[in-house]
């Protein structure tokens, strides 16, 4: 019998992780304290973004920042009791979102993403889970003509330099394309690339039934009683079916990651983003047919299983604060004034929180000072489409492999010397 490997988190990062150590023979037990994919994986637009190479920067034009400053916008929303805590996180947010800092992030960046299509693709026919997926890209609106030609000529870039796949839509062709959207919109841009998503969290629970079908074990457990085993060997942690040990152990737990390496010595400058979201019933006979984002607004609104989803921007403020859903009223207000919404259809606004380095790229490889223990998360808003390439990088380096890709810009030891 093999030696047992623990992966704690079970989010797409964690899930996908388990799936792939199991798949070369290895015995995995996966925990989380909650069912698989309920806490970040289950919120979100629902996007395997093939065109997302460049990673979301903070802004640099001093007249955006004062108008961030001002706390009334869709896309960003900052609570001023946690600006304190928060500063050193932005300030080195700020700085490697420079121009050319942010360039050569981009180009280390890119090979995930570049990858993010075709490890799905494995795992989404070996789970027969086709049924969760299109493949019909994704589309941003614009209400201005100058954001609709500086985001083309971006997009043209992102075609030379990526391969980037896209096509700019005149406003005629977006009201063929969307017949119940307004006429707000000069046109659009149509990313053909990337994969969506009906229902993220029906995504991740038949990836886990594809794990236990090759023997992977799912028990809930509380990962923050991870501790080393006995003499010094191996981990071992708490769950509700007793103490379970390791010889290894990956930490995929996302927006908790920060407290819990602390607690080994490590020191990760993580950040979080929290974001919101609301399903609704289209109003009358109106359909969403495409995963559409208002490019000037900073709103998602997606045609997904349980209604149409709209998804907020990032949310500044402490993990663990109570919600704030003000950026969805605000969304929601202008949402309803570009397509027929209806009633809402959850009790309540969903929370997650995005946990992100001031890199902006994930951490990913084995941990600097511990045998046995190796490190998956701060992948931000790419979460769900890094899943499956994080989930194959970590196994092979855990088995000895040669990396199919090169680890080296994603590796812990950026932070941790």
């Amino acid at each position: 019998m093999s030696k047992v490997t623990i992966v704690l988190g079970a989010g797409i990062i964690g899930v996908s992780t388990a799936i792939h150590l199991a798949r070369r023979g290895r015995t995995v037990v996966l925990v989380d304290r909650r069912d698989p994919g309920e806490e970040t994986s289950f919120g979100n637009a629902g996007l395997i973004q093939r065109e997302g190479v460049v990673p979301y920067a903070f802004p640099q034009d001093l007249g955006l920042l004062l108008r961030y400053g001002l706390n009334n916008r869709i896309d960003a929303h900052y609570h001023v009791s946690a600006l304190a805590k928060l500063v050193p996180f932005l300030a080195r947010y700020w700085w490697h979102s420079n121009k050319p800092r942010h360039e050569v992030i981009a180009r280390a960046y890119a090979p995930l993403i570049e990858n993010s299509i075709s490890e799905h693709q494995v795992l989404i026919e070996a789970a027969n889970a086709g049924q969760f997926i299109r493949k019909d890209g994704w589309m941003e609106l614009f209400r201005t003509t100058a954001k609709r030609d500086g985001e083309v000529a971006e997009a043209e870039r992102l075609g030379r330099e990526y391969g980037i796949s896209f096509k700019s839509l005149t406003r005629e062709e977006l009201a063929r394309e969307e017949p119940h959207l307004s006429d707000d919109f000069v046109g659009a841009l149509k990313w053909n690339d990337p994969w969506s998503v009906t229902n993220p969290h029906g995504l991740t629970a038949a990836y886990l039934a594809y794990f236990q079908s090759l023997g992977g074990r799912f028990v809930k457990g509380d990962a923050s009683t991870l501790e080393p085993g006995a003499n010094g060997r191996g981990w071992r942690v708490k769950t509700d079916d007793g103490m379970i040990e390791g010889e290894e152990v990956v930490l995929a737990v996302g927006p908790w990651a920060q407290e819990m390496t602390a607690k080994l010595g490590y020191r990760f400058p993580l950040g979080v983003k929290r974001g919101y979201h609301m399903h609704y019933a289209p109003a009358g006979n109106a359909v969403l047919n495409n995963w559409a984002m208002d490019g000037e607004r900073g709103y998602f609104l997606a045609p997904m299983e349980k209604g149409i989803r709209l998804t907020t921007g990032a949310e500044f403020a402490d993990r663990d604060a109570p919600k704030s859903p003000v950026q969805l009223e605000r969304a929601e207000k202008v949402a309803r004034e570009i397509f027929p919404l209806g009633e809402r259809l959850d009790a309540e606004p969903w929370m997650g929180a995005r946990p992100c380095t001031p890199d902006m790229m994930p951490v990913i490889g084995k941990a600097p000072r511990h045998e046995g223990l190796w490190f998956a998360f701060g992948h931000a808003h790419h979460g769900l489409t890094l899943g499956p390439v994080t989930g194959r990088l970590i196994a092979e380096m855990m088995d000895g492999e040669k990396p199919f890709l090169d680890t080296t810009a994603w590796r812990p030891e950026r932070f941790n010397p």
